[in-house]
């Protein structure tokens, strides 16, 4: 009867044993649970601080490449403008000075041009001057040969007068000239031819 007893207490005592053995391995397992969920919990509050840590460090890294390519961007589209600028300003002034140069090729050309008609102008001015010239002087001598040609024919007829009349004052001294009526005392009628001399205008 003890012994049952002894066994039954002792069986108690085994039994009491192993559950606060298992209370004390499931507080264990719950310990560790616990710390294992505090562990993930921490690993995923380390990696959602680190992820946002370099998205942050991502986005900043970003945000200054593209501001970046905005100041290149601004930078190139100065430089485009200033160089736009200078084409601009440089086609200006070849123009002006291409202008300035046809300007100057034009007035060149219309001075040689008034030159070159004036200088024709004149030798044609000249060239008709001489013609009346020669014209006048041809006119002269025309007159003057005309004028000549009379004054030696008046000339000519004037020596035949006055030697027909010596001839018959020679013939009417010797007697052989023919006398009025066959009286020797008739006095010989020499015939005396007077020129008019006329000057032309």
């Amino acid at each position: 009867m003890a012994s049952h007893d002894q066994s039954y207490k002792a069986g108690e005592a085994t039994g009491v044993a192993e559950e606060k053995a298992n209370q004390m391995m499931g507080k264990t397992r719950g310990a560790t649970d616990a710390m294992k969920d505090k562990a993930q919990q921490a690993k995923d509050k380390t990696m959602e601080t680190a992820q946002a840590a370099k998205d942050k460090t991502s986005e900043k890294a970003q945000d200054t490449k593209g501001r970046a390519q905005d100041t290149k961007d601004e930078a190139y589209g100065a430089a485009q403008t200033t160089k736009d600028k200078a084409a601009s300003a440089a086609q200006t002034t070849k123009d002006k000075t291409a202008g300035a140069a046809q300007a100057t090729k034009d007035k060149t050309a219309g001075a040689a041009q008034a030159t070159k008609d004036k200088a024709y102008g004149a030798a044609q001015a000249t060239k008709e001057k001489a013609s009346e010239m020669a014209e006048a002087a041809k006119e002269t001598a025309q007159a003057g040969s005309e004028k000549t040609g009379g004054i030696l024919q008046r000339t000519g007829e004037q020596v035949k007068t006055m030697a027909q009349g010596a001839a018959d004052a020679v013939k009417n001294t010797f007697g052989m000239g023919e006398t009025g009526e066959d009286d020797p005392t008739h006095p010989t009628s020499t015939t005396t031819t007077r020129t008019t001399k006329t000057t032309r205008p």
